[in-house]
Parts: C-alpha cells; structure tokens; sequence
C-alpha cells in the first residue's frame, strides 16, 4: 500500500444528545476518525456518494435496535476505488452490500443479521469518506448509473426486490398496488413492477407524490388521507383484482384492500410506518389471502436485483443530492418532513467524475 493512503477519515457519527429533551433525538456529528490497517481480504474504499434511509431517524430517535454510539450512519453507498495494489477491484466501481448475515437462504438470514449504520453489526456506515471492509462485500456498479444514482439503490433496492420479486412474484399483466409512493423502496418497487410488465396503482398522502409516480409508468392513485382511498383505486381497477399489495403502512392495510384483492392474493408488508399492527380476521382466512412479512433480503438478492437492474437500465429515483458531509444535517431534516420523491443522497466526494473513479 503506497503513501497516498489516508491515515484518516472524516465521519458523521451518532452521539448520545447533548442536551435534555422530552423525545430523544441523538446528535449527528462530523468527526475524523483513525483508519484501521488492512486485514487479509480486506480492501480500503473511497465513498462517492451515500444515502439517507428512514432508519437513520428512528436511530436518532433510539427506536432502532443496536444502536451504537461513534458508529458512522448510513447503510447506502457507492465505492470509487479499492487501495490493494493486487486486487483487481482497483479503480472499479462498486458499492457495498448493506447487510451482514444473510448470504443466500431463500427464507431467513443463516446467521446473526445486521445493517449498515448506527450500529454494532457491523460498526460500519457510509457517511464516512473511507471505509475498510472485506472485498467480498462489494458488487460492481452498472454503468449506466453515476455513483448519485447507484447510491440510491442498495437498501432500496434489495427490499423492493424481495418484496416485489421473491415474495409477491409479481409477473407481467398483474394488477400491483404500491402504499405510500415517494419512499425509496416504493419507488424502486414501483419500478421494478413496471419492468416485469406489471399494472401498478399507488397511494400517497400527497397529490404531487402520485402525479409523479403516473409520470414513471403508474395507472393511477389515490390519497390516503382521504377515507375513501380504497374504492377510489377499486374504481381505477375497473372491475378487475389486485393480484398483490406490496406495503409500508401496516395497520388496516388487509380489510382496507381485501375486498379489491383477489382470492389468494398476497399482501407483502416491509413496514409499518402507519401502525405496528396488522389486523386479520376471517374475512381474509375466507379468501385464502396471505400477509407475508419481508425484512430486506439476502446477499444474492441483491446481485439478483442489481443484475435486473442492469438489463433493464433502472434508474434509481434521487429526489435531492447535497454537496459534502457537512451537509448531512439539512438530509436528516428533509427525511424528516417526508417531502422527497426519491432518495436523499450525500454527494460526498463530488470531484471524482464516474470516468475517471480512481485514485
């Protein structure tokens, strides 16, 4: 390893709020911290650009488990170079998986699962200039993507494939309904369906959300604040059935479809940002309709997903890019208001142009 290797990189970590508040809302500070010497199949990787995750809120508010204090946020990111001379990932772009613990089981994780950001498993986050991680953790960006767009996509992207692929098996003439549009996995979800030749129906609590969601390739939606919301996309439908529900409210999301769901239906639920219960009653047992639970995906998802990505040249939605670290407080406020269409993405190293990623 040659001498231009930093022996520092700067951060933005969580600590423990300095001041006494009735909610907690731990503080988001830009620190240096050391860079630990390379172990064996370990590469040194310099961080382009980074997202914002609505995950990175509820640590700041202590709702998340495992939180760990000095641990850099964010579990999004996009890698310009690797500093091992040997290793034929130098001066490739790629960016990091964001889970640890799940390679490749169909189901589950095989092991203790863990994400990027925050946290203890691992202590790693992608708010960081530079990060040292095991080569194996790293997939090749698609080159149709700048490094803004591409770190748009881990997170994001392996939930909505899971979701909207392996669990929801969405195929081509299927009727999709995507809860609350304008999250990044909505998003993501919404067009990946599209890719699969899928009809897909949105909701939002914003107006302008669902127009742009029309704009990208869906039928139509409806506002959920308005109660009627239901039967205004059973009325876009025209007389036909959901095939499946890919959600992230929870709460009454089964009796407020079921009647547009067909029989057998699925309903797929990777959040509950609307009530951490789900009712099922016998209405549905009646209908053999499923609620199935998804929490990210597997390490092969996620090639899986990137490879269709790729083949079908998806761009990930970024609604706002920032310009340095230093920026990541105006972020964390945007993520907050809930006003983005699309991910939030830290531009972090905005001199290293997409041809010319190396050092």
């Amino acid at each position: 390893m040659g001498s231009r290797i930093p022996s520092t990189t700067k951060a933005v970590v969580i600590q423990k709020c300095a001041t006494q508040q009735k909610s907690v809302y731990h503080d988001a500070v830009l620190v240096t911290k050391p860079i630990p010497q390379l172990k064996p199949g370990e590469v040194l990787v310099k961080i382009a650009a980074a997202a914002f995750n609505h995950r990175d809120i509820w640590i700041r508010k202590g709702q998340y488990p495992r939180i760990a204090m000095g641990s850099a946020f964010g579990a999004d990111g996009t890698v310009v170079a690797a500093y091992d001379p040997n290793d034929p990932l130098l001066q490739k772009r790629v960016f990091l998986t964001p889970m640890r613990g799940w390679e490749k089981h169909p189901d589950a994780p095989e092991s203790d699962f863990g994400i990027l950001g925050g946290g203890n498993l691992p202590p790693l986050g992608t708010f960081s200039e530079y990060l040292a991680v095991g080569r194996y953790e790293l997939i090749p960006t698609p080159a149709h993507l700048t490094d803004v767009q591409m770190a748009a996509w881990p997170l994001g992207g392996v939930t909505a494939w899971r979701a909207a692929h392996v669990y929801a098996q969405v195929q081509s003439g299927q009727n999709v309904l995507i809860t609350g549009i304008g999250g990044g996995v909505a998003i993501i979800a919404l067009q990946i369906c599209l890719a699969k030749g899928a009809s897909v129906y949105v909701t939002s609590g914003s107006d302008e959300k669902i127009r742009k969601a029309v704009t990208l390739g869906a039928k139509g939606g409806a506002n959920y604040k308005n109660k009627q919301w239901p039967a205004q996309i059973g009325t876009l439908l025209n007389n036909e059935d959901l095939d499946c529900v890919i959600d992230s409210g929870g709460g009454d999301i089964m009796n407020q479809t079921g009647k547009y769901l067909k029989h057998g239906g699925k309903i797929v639920c990777y959040g509950m940002t609307a009530s951490p219960v789900i009712n099922f009653t016998m209405r549905q047992v009646m209908k053999n309709q499923q609620l199935i639970g998804s929490m990210m995906g597997s390490h092969q998802d996620l090639k899986d997903a990137t490879q269709f990505l790729e083949e079908h040249r998806i761009t990930p939605v970024v609604s706002h890019v920032l310009r340095g670290l230093e920026a990541a407080e105006e972020g964390f406020e945007l993520i907050k208001r809930g006003d983005q269409f699309g991910k939030v993405v830290i531009e972090i190293s905005p001199s290293m142009s997409q041809d010319k990623a190396k050092l």
